[in-house]
């Protein structure tokens, strides 16, 4: 059986793996020039280190360390919720390119990639697919959509779907080479947050949103100097991180995620995975995790013995609420995040410290029933 993995993004690269694994001859078409992922820092969940793990892509928290929970505060400094006390689960932090390499180094035989390839459209009948590019067509049983927000597949296959939804903000992304003690968090403004956490060679990811109208370009210095403008006067050591990056480095991206309902990630032998299926947006760094779940679960179903309609059938009913559920989530986390109102902000964060002091409360009540006598 062949399948065909367009976009070798994290989700991409995870298909291919998965699919290998099932005895599938998985061709790749990237249109990027090399394969690689760019961008900075990500959080890799347990449950997605666990379904690594179950493709075979083992090192992910070798190459990570555990984020410390710090909390919210506030731009001078102060505490809205302490973290270390809550019982949450915590993600690993790890550089994209790092996570992305792991994968792709469980790359067999089975796996062909090409890149430069951008795919233009899709056609199918009883007996496969056929995928185009400008002067090439490739065929194939089964096509793994994972193109991305923007996907060029999603819309062949749901000309009808809306597409992405701007969020309302931008984001600012970069690395700095700093030593630094502080455990990390994020700070909560009116409009704008900021976030950090270490990673395991010791620089610091940091994130950055603040309200805007999309498309407005960059300012004279670039996105560093707006970034900066931004967040020079909140407390330490963001002011520090800032100056700690190269100004060459800072990433800068308009916000966007799909709009609710999601359309079903399966039709025919075309299945949408990633954020060509649920575009999120950051708020709960779930994004990839969500992608290489849906890898996972996908592999899982055609393993399976079952015809390949029922296989992308079970994958749908599985995926589509989980993930249609993490979309509302988050964004109902950047809508509180990012309010803009003075008032607001201060009702915003008393809701929040209350709220994080009980949660506390009955963690250390979990951990004291759970404890042996």
């Amino acid at each position: 059986m062949r399948a065909i993995v367009v976009g070798a993004g994290i989700g991409g690269v995870t298909a291919a793996v998965a699919l290998e694994g099932c005895g599938w001859q998985v061709l790749v078409l990237e249109r990027s020039a090399e394969l690689g992922e760019v961008g900075a820092g990500i959080s890799v969940w347990p449950s997605s280190v666990a379904a690594l793990e179950q493709l075979g892509v083992v090192g992910v928290q070798k190459a990570a360390v555990t984020a410390g929970p710090a909390g919210l505060r506030q731009p001078n400094g102060r505490w809205v919720v302490e973290a270390p006390d809550l019982g949450v689960e915590i993600p690993v932090m790890i550089h994209r390119a790092q996570l992305h390499e792991l994968i792709t180094d469980r790359f067999g035989p089975g796996v062909t990639v090409r890149t430069g390839i951008t795919v233009t459209g899709v056609s199918q009948d009883d007996s496969g697919v056929t995928v185009r590019s400008a002067d090439e067509e490739f065929r194939a049983e089964l096509v793994i959509a994972a193109d991305g927000i923007r996907s060029v597949l999603r819309s062949a296959i749901h000309p009808a779907s809306k597409g992405p939804r701007y969020s309302g903000y931008t984001a600012y992304r970069g690395i700095a080479d700093v030593d630094l003690s502080d455990g990390g968090g994020e700070t909560w403004g009116r409009g704008q947050r900021f976030g950090f956490a270490k990673l395991i060679d010791g620089r610091v990811y940091w994130y950055a949103t603040a309200n805007r109208e999309a498309g407005l370009p960059p300012g004279p210095g670039g996105p560093q100097a707006d970034v900066t403008r931004d967040f020079v006067d909140w407390h330490e050591p963001i002011p520090q991180l800032l100056a700690g990056t190269p100004p060459e480095q800072v990433l800068q991206n308009d916000i966007y995620d799909l709009e609710l309902p999601l359309v079903p990630f399966g039709t025919g032998r075309v299945v949408l995975l990633g954020d060509a299926a649920h575009a999120m947006t950051p708020n709960l760094g779930r994004g990839a995790c969500s992608a290489i779940e849906d890898a996972a679960a996908l592999a899982r179903h055609l393993r399976g013995d079952l015809d390949l309609s029922t296989a992308l059938s079970r994958y749908d009913a599985e995926r589509r609420p989980v993930t249609a559920r993490l979309v509302k989530q988050s964004r109902m986390i950047g809508r509180l995040g990012q309010i803009d109102n003075g008032v607001l902000c201060v009702v915003r964060d008393g809701v929040l410290g209350v709220g994080g002091k009980v949660a506390g409360l009955l963690a250390k009540r979990r951990r004291v029933e759970q404890s042996p006598v």
